[in-house]
């Protein structure tokens, strides 16, 4: 039983409050003195385990030592204190976090290496894309021949045989290969959105379509295509169907090319 005026603890049954005197006939309280504080560490706990999700988990263990300091003082004050629900929370929050932390902090080195990966194998079919610009220019609007696309870049355009490697790739010498069509209509002439080069299987001058396409290099979640106006872009393996191999019947239309 608690003093209403004080807030002293008093044996059940007593009238008089032990420390102020004051009547408890009336009164009958065996939970929460009713001038009972909130814990400031439960308090506490609440706010940083809200914020954990911000400060990636930086304040979770506090959260959690403020919530189980403050909630083993709240079982201790025999009712002078209130705030279990907020030191609870503030234990809970953080512990549900932590593994969920604990596992991004495992992955993220592995997906950012997975990124750069991609990237530096698109930068390799920019480079690419770029020689087979020049070669164009310096050759009268020609393509490379197929049947030997890598050995003219590397004589003609200063590219090092590095530059055909995929960083992904386990193998090489070389793991792009030049669509077949590309030659027949010519770079002038062929639409922006045709496929210029793409991953494949290591090889070497290696030429085709999507018959040899590879998604290998990168477990298979797609593969790098380089497209005809010079941009590349890492196009999932769902979405390999809807390349553009050779011209449409509209294209070609429009350009007066011959049929192939």
């Amino acid at each position: 039983m608690y003093c209403p005026k004080c807030g002293a603890e008093n044996p059940d049954g007593i009238q008089l409050c032990r420390s102020c005197s004051w009547v408890l006939a009336s009164v009958s309280m065996t939970g929460i003195a009713p001038d009972a504080k909130t814990s400031k560490l439960a308090v506490t706990a609440l706010v940083l385990a809200v914020l954990s999700p911000f400060t990636f988990c930086i304040t979770a263990i506090p959260a959690m030592i403020f919530g189980i300091v403050g909630l083993f003082k709240i079982e201790k004050s025999a009712g002078r204190l209130k705030g279990k629900g907020l030191a609870i929370t503030g234990i809970a929050v953080p512990a549900a976090l932590i593994p969920f932390a604990i596992m991004m902090a495992i992955l993220m080195p592995a997906l950012a290496k997975v990124r750069l990966y991609r990237m530096t194998c698109g930068a390799n079919m920019s480079s690419i894309g770029k020689a087979i610009l020049i070669y164009s220019n310096d050759f009268g609007g020609k393509c490379p021949d197929t049947s030997q696309w890598c050995d003219l870049l590397i004589r003609d355009c200063n590219l090092t045989p590095l530059n055909f490697r995929c960083k992904d790739a386990s193998e090489g010498p070389c793991n792009y290969a030049i669509n077949k069509n590309i030659q027949e209509v010519g770079l002038a002439n062929a639409p922006p959105d045709m496929v210029l080069l793409f991953e494949t299987d290591p090889g070497w001058n290696q030429s085709g379509g999507e018959e040899i396409l590879s998604t290998e290099n990168h477990k298979g979640d797609g593969c790098n295509i380089l497209f005809n106006d010079g941009h590349v872009a890492f196009i999932l393996t769902e979405n390999l169907d809807s390349l553009k191999w050779k011209p449409d019947e509209q294209w070609k239309l429009k350009n007066d090319l011959p049929e192939m």
